[in-house]
């Protein structure tokens, strides 16, 4: 039986005197990470130079950051609400602060998006692995500790541990041990808000070598609120809704398109005649891509997903997710969601979830394991991911910039995009919006080329953005080119199709066609917005931990982003805001800013900048 501790220092006092002075702590991506553990291990490697520490993880969770004062009074009612119990990593809080000591070392594969591009350490210390071959990854930095977050049920000797939102790694790790190849001590920390999953990761207490059991100690679960969904997403959504064919399998990455598409496949399925009405609004011409699922679904859906996202859950209330193999709905490695999410599984009926496995990433994200079982299993798998950037030519960039610096990761894609073309009727599926506008910028996601890629031209398959669905798949390079300026922002149509003749990719004489040169967000918005002011595209489908103010805040919030580079234009939106009228709403949303008694002139200016966004998007 393991040892069990109540206090985490002298759970680490124990480690060390196992281990000795080097530790190589494996923690699992996200969610599951024994935070308390991984923080008295840091604070002992910092206090004491001899000691050597290296930690092996991905997806470090963070409390959400704020970059000026209206995002600070706006998020920090937020943090403390969603996020307030959840201990901060000491190794993040560190090396973000460039205050990492020089004998512990952090080693991610998978970055939250977007959070380390600017901490050089963090950059240079990234492992570049696809998710399938993270274990090995693992394996080959010599470590002796994993240490994870786990469910409990039952007391003393009959106590059961699930490792519940990660089996990704940790299953692949003990088999590993198991079979002499690798060898640690598995550490688990109690967590009794951490849903039980049964299945693989259900496992008997003599798997572990310690548990840290502090009731008292015990924290909320980090619960990530969810962003609201704009129309460009709902139209990316739409989109892939009709990609999806009946009987088949799905697979489906977190984020708002994400959202969008499991809220369209609602539709599809109980609002048959409003998601048709949809879809011809997006596509006045007809459906030319030969994507045209478009009927409620009969025979349902299988998932195997490497995340399971709160969107499946959704999709099993809808009667979608419907399709079992061998009694499952669902494969999955791992989870992270809003807290509605985890109420949801807890408040399962056993049987109910026993039908929602966590199994071992190495099985929902290759063919490796079982290939003849998961061949019959997976079929007409859709495999819906998101991607940053891509080429005419078919190559797409998930991961990282031009310059080398890591946005994520390349976690699962290259997986599932592999995955598609080795399954005879599998399709991966890219999704991005067509632009970006970034401080007052506006630039395309479609370039000609770029200097960086995460899956290569060669397995191009489906891309879906606003403006429709390119199927590349077979096609020639002039073919792929054409397809891709199909479904490009028109106002980037003409320098892209330059660049492809001048290189000579593409015939001299090539025009692309009148159906798709009004590629505009003005004609998303005319298509998307009625059905918007209906309530059939709500901005949150799956639901939200913001409150009905902050809820109404968020676009005024965002508009008022959008103009900081502008000075002339953040001048008028507060110009606008000094003579609007004056209405109890406004109040309300003022007071929420701490901005509805102004104490100082900057105050004011906020205040009259914040009122002039307000009545902007009031509506």
């Amino acid at each position: 039986m393991p040892q069990t501790f109540t206090d985490a220092d002298a759970l680490a006092e124990e480690l060390l005197r196992r281990v000795g002075n080097r530790i190589v702590l494996a923690l699992p991506l996200g969610l599951g990470k024994a935070n308390l553990v991984a923080n008295a291990l840091y604070a002992r490697a910092a206090a004491d130079p001899s000691l050597s520490l290296t930690i092996f993880t991905a997806l470090t969770l963070e409390k959400p950051h704020y970059a000026n004062t209206l995002e600070q009074r706006f998020l920090e009612p937020v943090i403390e609400r969603l996020f307030g119990g959840w201990p901060v990593l000491s190794y993040a809080r560190d090396l973000r602060r460039h205050a990492l000591p020089a004998n512990i070392e952090v080693n991610e594969f998978f970055f939250l998006a977007g959070q380390w591009l600017n901490v050089p350490l963090a950059q240079q210390r990234y492992i570049s692995t696809n998710y399938t071959h993270a274990a090995q990854a693992v394996m080959s930095q010599g470590i002796n500790v994993v240490g994870q977050l786990v469910a409990r049920r039952g007391t003393a000797d009959a106590a059961r541990y699930s490792l519940s939102c990660n089996t990704d790694l940790t299953l692949p790790l003990l088999n590993a041990r198991a079979e002499g190849r690798t060898d640690f001590l598995l550490v688990g920390e109690v967590n009794d808000e951490l849903p039980f999953m049964p299945g693989e990761g259900d496992l008997g207490a003599g798997v572990f070598h310690a548990l840290l059991d502090d009731r008292e100690g015990q924290y909320p679960l980090f619960a990530p609120p969810k962003e609201p969904i704009d129309l460009a997403e709902y139209a990316v959504g739409l989109h892939v809704a009709r990609a999806i064919p009946d009987g088949g399998t799905l697979q489906i990455g977190i984020g708002q398109e994400g959202d969008a598409a499991v809220h369209a496949l609602r539709l599809r399925h109980r609002d048959n005649a409003v998601f048709r009405e949809a879809v011809d609004c997006l596509a006045p011409s007809g459906l030319g891509d030969g994507f045209a699922e478009l009927a409620p679904f009969r025979e349902g859906l299988y998932g195997a997903s490497e995340m399971f996202v709160d969107g499946f859950l959704a999709l099993i209330d809808a009667g979608i997710l419907k399709r079992e193999v061998d009694g499952v709905l669902l494969h999955a490695g791992f989870f992270i969601g809003p807290k509605s999410f985890y109420r949801a599984l807890n408040a399962m009926d056993e049987a109910s979830r026993a039908r929602l496995q966590m199994t071992a990433i190495s099985f929902t994200n290759s063919l490796y394991r079982d290939e003849a079982a998961k061949r019959a299993a997976r079929v007409k798998a859709r495999f819906v991911n998101n991607t940053m950037i891509v080429t005419l030519l078919g190559a797409a960039a998930s991961d990282g910039l031009e310059d080398g610096r890591v946005v994520s990761g390349v976690g699962g894609q290259y997986d599932f995009v592999a995955q598609a073309f080795a399954l005879g009727d599998a399709r991966s599926i890219l999704c991005l919006k067509s632009t970006r506008d970034r401080r007052g910028t506006l630039s395309s996601n479609i370039r000609f080329n770029y200097g960086a890629e995460t899956i290569p031209r060669h397995l191009r398959d489906v891309f879906v953005t606003e403006y429709g669905i390119a199927d590349l798949r077979d096609k020639a390079d002039a073919d792929v080119i054409a397809t891709m300026l199909s479904v490009a922002d028109s106002r980037f149509q003409p320098e892209l199709l330059r660049a492809a003749k001048d290189a000579g990719k593409i015939a001299k004489n090539y025009e692309i066609p009148a159906a798709y040169r009004d590629n505009t967000p003005e004609r998303i918005k005319t298509s998307l917005a009625p059905l918007r002011a209906r309530g059939a595209l709500p901005a949150f489908p799956l639901g939200t931990d913001f409150d009905e103010t902050e809820i109404r805040l968020l676009p005024a919030l965002e508009l008022l982003q959008r103009a900081s580079s502008s000075p002339p234009a953040l001048a008028r939106i507060a110009w606008e805001g000094l003579f609007a009228g004056r209405s109890k709403e406004d109040a309300t949303l003022l007071a929420r800013m701490q901005l509805d008694k102004p104490r100082s002139f900057e105050e004011r200016l906020y205040r009259a900048a914040l009122r002039g966004a307000i009545v902007r998007t009031r509506g």
